[in-house]
């Protein structure tokens, strides 16, 4: 079962590890710092580490079950290999508390991640990044509803930075823009459910799962950009250190009897980030009826291990020790 995205894993850290590297720093291009953001993957590759983020919502009812209040609180690791080439591990522990039946708990499959930054212009405040996730199959606990089967996304990244506007539209440059698209494809096409009917006799089902078109967009103000390389309007700390932001996260079947069918969320909050460190907090909205009716939240805590102890967490086997990103 895992030799196909054991494959694939392997066949992009060759090719990745066999390229020229390019210079990149983390979270920036020029004068632009892109946060981590708390619902969209963001474009760029670092040493950090994402503890805790807690997530809750209210979610829909469906065939298989009744109407649940989910908890999730998740944990994920990033680790630079090279200056523009990243590895993260992730992990999610779920609360299922539903309006029928007993409270389930357990963990969501593993999920492991790799990036690379294949461009970055410091003039145009724009990095593009192609990666790949694995959700392991198995890893998890299948009452939470991890599969047993792996789910391979391939994905493309971007961030742009508004800094080269004009300065007669001079107040527009502190937005910035990121996105990922990305295309989660199951090693497996259905599930088999063996059935008894009426008589007795057994049936077999076959339940899909199909391709998933996974899209996202964020849309930043940063008022520490504002502040610094615009115009002084003299905010004090911590408002001169806060990202307002919109998250939109999309799912899209693009198989079977959803296909078409989109649902997520809008997700409007606040980032604020120091030297070290940057927490955020955010309102879960879903889109449609499909994605649900209740407004959920979502908070995380996020450190720079790169800039806490370069010594030790920029180590790469490769490159050597990367030192501190920020500067």
């Amino acid at each position: 079962m895992l030799k196909r995205p054991t494959a694939i894993v392997l066949s992009l850290v060759g090719l990745v590890l066999g390229s020229s590297a390019l210079a990149m720093a983390h979270g920036l291009a020029g004068q632009r710092f892109f946060p981590a953001t708390l619902a969209v993957d963001d474009p760029f590759v670092a040493d950090e580490l994402s503890f805790l983020t807690v997530s809750h919502r209210k979610m829909p009812g469906s065939e298989e079950g009744p109407p649940t209040r989910e908890t999730d609180l998740a944990a994920e690791f990033s680790k630079r290999l090279t200056p523009n080439f990243g590895v993260s591990f992730g992990g999610t522990y779920k609360i299922l508390d539903p309006d029928e039946g007993r409270t389930v708990t357990g963990f969501d499959n593993m999920e492991v991640s790799l990036k690379y930054v294949f461009f970055k212009s410091d003039v145009r405040e724009t990095i593009l990044s192609a990666g790949v996730s694995w959700d392991v199959g198995g890893t998890g606990r299948s009452k939470v509803g991890a599969e047993s089967f792996d789910t391979i996304t391939p994905q493309l990244f971007f961030g742009k930075g508004m800094g080269d506007l004009p300065d007669a539209v001079r107040f527009l440059k502190p937005f910035a823009v990121t996105g990922v698209v990305g295309l989660a494809i199951p090693t497996r096409e259905h599930n088999t459910h063996y059935v008894l009917d009426d008589n007795g006799n057994v049936e077999v089902e076959h339940e899909p799962n199909p391709n998933v078109l996974e899209w996202g967009l964020t849309l930043q103000y940063s008022l520490q950009y504002l502040q610094s390389y615009v115009q002084d309007i003299g905010l004090p700390r911590p408002f001169s250190r806060m990202i307002p932001i919109v998250e939109i996260a999309m799912e899209t079947p693009t198989q079977g009897r959803d296909a078409g069918r989109t649902t997520g969320t809008i997700n409007p909050g606040i980032i604020w980030f120091g030297r070290y460190y940057q927490i955020g907090v955010e309102a879960v909205i879903p889109v449609n009826e499909r994605s649900g009716k209740n407004v959920g939240v979502i908070a995380q805590l996020h450190f720079y291990l790169d800039d806490i102890l370069p010594k030790i967490f920029t180590w790469t086997p490769f490159h050597g020790v990367l030192g501190p990103t920020q500067p």
